[in-house]
Formats: C-alpha cells, sequence, structure tokens
C-alpha cells in the first residue's frame, strides 16, 4: 500500500486559489464500461455514459466512446479510440455543443490478498465546436488533456474480488488540460468517488456511491463543486477459444 501514498498527495493536491466563485450542483451519473478480449493480443473498449444535473431536472452530457485494445499480457494493455460526446448548456441556453476526442490510453493492473488495483493514464485531443450568443458558430475549439485514474477495489466478505463479492470502491481522477488555448485553466477537474461494489460473475460487476466532481472553468477563478450519485456498471467477456487440451 505504501507505493500508492505518493500518488494519493498528488491526487488530492489541488492547487488553492486566493479569490475562488464555486457553484455547487448535484447530479446522477449512469455509465457502463465493456472491454471484450478477442485473442490473447486484441479486443475492444466501449463506455456510454449518460448524465443529468440538478440531479434528475435536465441532462448534462451524453457520451459514447468506442477503443481497439492491444494487450501486452493479462495486466498491461493499450488503448486508442474516439469519443463522440454532447455537452447541455447551462439552465436557460438551448445549444449543445458536440465534441469529437480522440483518445488514447494505457491501463494496468494488479490483484492480491484483499486489494485489487486498477490505473490509467489517458491523452484526448479535443475538438469542441464553437459556441457564441448561444448558437454553433463554424470551426473548433482544440486542446489536449491527460487524465490519470487510480482505482481501489476491497473486498469485504472474501480474500478476492470473486462472484458473489461485495466490495469498497474507491478511485480518483485528476484531469490536466494542454493547449495553445489553454490560459487559467491548466488544472481542469477532479473526479473523487466511494462506494460499495457486487461482483455478480467473473466478468461482470456494478458500483453505486458518491463522486464529487471539482472542475475549474475557463476563468480561472470559477468552479463547479458537483455532488453526484454515481452509478456504473463494468462488463469484461472473453471471447478466446478455451484450451481443450487437458
Amino acid at each position: 500500500m505504501k507505493k500508492y501514498l505518493p500518488l494519493l498527495f498528488v491526487l488530492f493536491t489541488i492547487p488553492s486559489f486566493s479569490q475562488k466563485l464555486i457553484n455547487k450542483q448535484n447530479g446522477v451519473w449512469l455509465g457502463y464500461f465493456n472491454q471484450s478480449r478477442l485473442t490473447d493480443k486484441w479486443g475492444i473498449w466501449l463506455d456510454v455514459h449518460a448524465r443529468r444535473t440538478d440531479f434528475l431536472e435536465r441532462w448534462s452530457a451524453q457520451l459514447i466512446r468506442p477503443g481497439i485494445t492491444y494487450y501486452a499480457d493479462d495486466h498491461l494493455r493499450f488503448t486508442a479510440g474516439y469519443t463522440y460526446a454532447r455537452s447541455y448548456p447551462a439552465a436557460g441556453l438551448h445549444t449543445l455543443r458536440p465534441e469529437h476526442r480522440p483518445w488514447q490510453q494505457v491501463l494496468w493492473t494488479s490483484r492480491q490478498k484483499r486489494l485489487q488495483t486498477q490505473q490509467w493514464i489517458r491523452l484526448e485531443e479535443r475538438f469542441n465546436r464553437k459556441i457564441a450568443n448561444d448558437r454553433l458558430q463554424e470551426g473548433y475549439a482544440f486542446n489536449f488533456r491527460v487524465r490519470y485514474l487510480l482505482n481501489l477495489m476491497v473486498p469485504l466478505n472474501r480474500d478476492f474480488i470473486e462472484p458473489n463479492t461485495i466490495f469498497f470502491a474507491f478511485n480518483n481522477e485528476i484531469h490536466i488540460n494542454a493547449g495553445k488555448q489553454i490560459t487559467y485553466n491548466l488544472f481542469d477537474q477532479n473526479r473523487f468517488f466511494v462506494g460499495l461494489g457486487y461482483q455478480f460473475t467473473k466478468g461482470l460487476n456494478a458500483q453505486l456511491g458518491y463522486m464529487n466532481q471539482f472542475q475549474q472553468l475557463p476563468s480561472g477563478n470559477h468552479f463547479n463543486s458537483n455532488n453526484v450519485l454515481r452509478f456504473f456498471v463494468f462488463h469484461n467477456l472473453d471471447f478466446r477459444q478455451k484450451n481443450q487440451t487437458e
């Protein structure tokens, strides 16, 4: 566990600002994650999300993220893909912002008694449609974003996470912006989640809990603090032909 302490320190060390205006919101996020392994080396990735704000009153965002995965081994994989996202405007506005987002990721896992971990580093190239006066404009604003996720799962009724296991889930993901159009918000956001999960089968679990999304807006001194009820389903499939040799 000691080797994760520096990472935890970095994740929770969010820059402090002398003057900041924080807008508090409530939301509900639903997500489905699928990783399907087709061969020893290749597989596909897909996650789909639906997000509501003001708890359930109106839409916040929808996105779909497919990808192709290369498995270096059972614990290390590389994925490249494309995301299409739609971000809904603030109350009183009407124009949805479409986004096209190629992405690349390295993901690694570990499994030991009483602890299962997953980490990833993801690079995104974000093309957000320009909007002015509540109308779509020609062209896209472009920036990079780097994301680092640390996910810890602790089984509560067994030594390892296996079918019929209840587990504690913790994860934290920090997002950092980069690019010529980023002036004041190099720090984009931090997502902190705590909750409970249940492992139904070897490849299927669901997690429900609380997430805080703390986001810095482009002005630099305005922030959103979004308190979220989050429900995600994680579904891993293995289509490799089973070894018939005994």
